[in-house]
Formats: structure tokens, sequence, C-alpha cells
């Protein structure tokens, strides 16, 4: 009994140690992804009656673009703006829409390197209709 216990924590740890990193790194990527690509620093936000459907889709989530093996890697889901203007459009279409409508590939367009001054973009100023940092805040609140 006491073999049969400790080969089956045994196996257990090991299921744990493999597949608990791959769950968080997982998590993460997916977290970082949805955040970027809608808090970026040219990102549209607006209420109604102003807020329109296509300008929102458009300008609101960002063209992330990715690496040829990220890109791969996450069912082309940096072409965001494409997929919130048309969600029906499958992932392995999306490139198929920028290179038909080449237009849409500058709209909202951040690089990976970009993407990392994205984190400390937090709080919509609505007099300025653009994200800005606590720090940015701050200023503002003393000024």
């Amino acid at each position: 009994m006491t073999l049969n216990l400790t080969l089956f924590a045994a196996t257990h740890l090991t299921f744990l140690a493999v597949h608990l990193p791959i769950t968080l790194l997982a998590g993460a990527a997916g977290i970082w992804l949805f955040y970027v690509q809608h808090q970026f620093e040219e990102t549209h936000w607006s209420k109604k009656p102003e807020w329109q459907f296509s300008h929102a889709a458009l300008h609101g989530a960002s063209h992330y673009d990715l690496p040829l093996a990220l890109r791969w890697i996450s069912g082309n889901i940096g072409i965001h703006h494409v997929h919130h203007l048309s969600s029906r459009v499958p992932y392995y279409r999306l490139p198929e829409v920028l290179q038909d409508h080449p237009e849409l590939a500058g709209v909202g367009r951040i690089t990976l390197m970009e993407s990392l001054h994205c984190v400390k973009l937090v709080l919509w100023d609505e007099q300025s209709r653009r994200l800005i940092s606590f720090r940015d805040a701050a200023k503002l609140r003393y000024a």
C-alpha cells in the first residue's frame, strides 16, 4: 500500500511539474495578448451617441504585428482589429484580409517591442481622449 501511494504521489508530482508551467505560461500569454490588443497608445474609446461600430472595431483594437512564429502559435490573433470588425473571418484567413486590404495593416499597428510600453497605460483620460499612466495622471492632478 505504501509503495502504491509513493508511486501515485511521484506520478502526480511529475504531471504537475510538466503541466503547471505550461498552463501558467499559456495563461500569462493569453492575458498579455488580451491586454495589449485593447490597451495601446492610439486606442479609441467612445460613448453613445458618437460610438460607431466600424470605427470602434478598427481603432479600439490593435494590429499586434508579431513575428511569423508567434502569429502561427497565436492563430493570427494579432490581427485583432479585423477580428473585431468581422469575427466570422476564420483565423487562417485574417492575413488574406490584410493582403487584400493593405490600408488595414497600419491601423492600430504595434510591434512586439512597442507593446512593452503599453504596460504603463492603465487609465483613460476623458479630456485628452487617450490612455495614460498613473504618473501622467498624477502630473495632471497637480498641474
